[in-house]
């Protein structure tokens, strides 16, 4: 069973800039769809950012603009480049993989998640 495990998350000002990591303990080909979730205290979970294994990617127009997802498929990681942060992205940020279509994906596996906080 392929497992998801994600690293990056920490403490930042807001305007900073953190990069999380997911990294497919299985080949990640064998996910269509690749994802980012996030959920803040009393909040839903939130589908932040997705990218296919080959071309399109898909983001929350919360994110537009600030946020790049990528996946190195030689090393079956997908990434999420968050820049210009405000302490309303402040969450638990998963990473998920399944099938489905781009802006919204069917999680068939979820990471442990990763805690990011901005300070303002």
């Amino acid at each position: 069973q392929v497992q998801l495990v994600e690293s990056g998350g920490g403490l930042v000002q807001t305007g900073g800039s953190l990069r999380l990591s997911c990294t497919a303990s299985g080949s990640s080909d064998s996910f269509d769809v690749m994802a980012w979730y996030r959920q803040a205290p009393g909040k839903e979970r939130e589908l932040v950012a997705a990218s296919r294994t080959w071309g399109s990617r898909y983001y929350a127009d919360s994110v537009k603009g600030r946020f790049t997802t990528f996946r190195d498929n030689a090393k079956n990681t997908l990434y999420l480049q968050m820049n210009s942060l405000r302490p309303e992205d402040t969450a638990m940020y998963y990473c998920a993989a399944g099938p489905g279509p781009i802006n919204a994906p069917i999680p068939q596996t979820w990471g442990q998640g990763t805690q990011v906080n901005v300070t303002s």
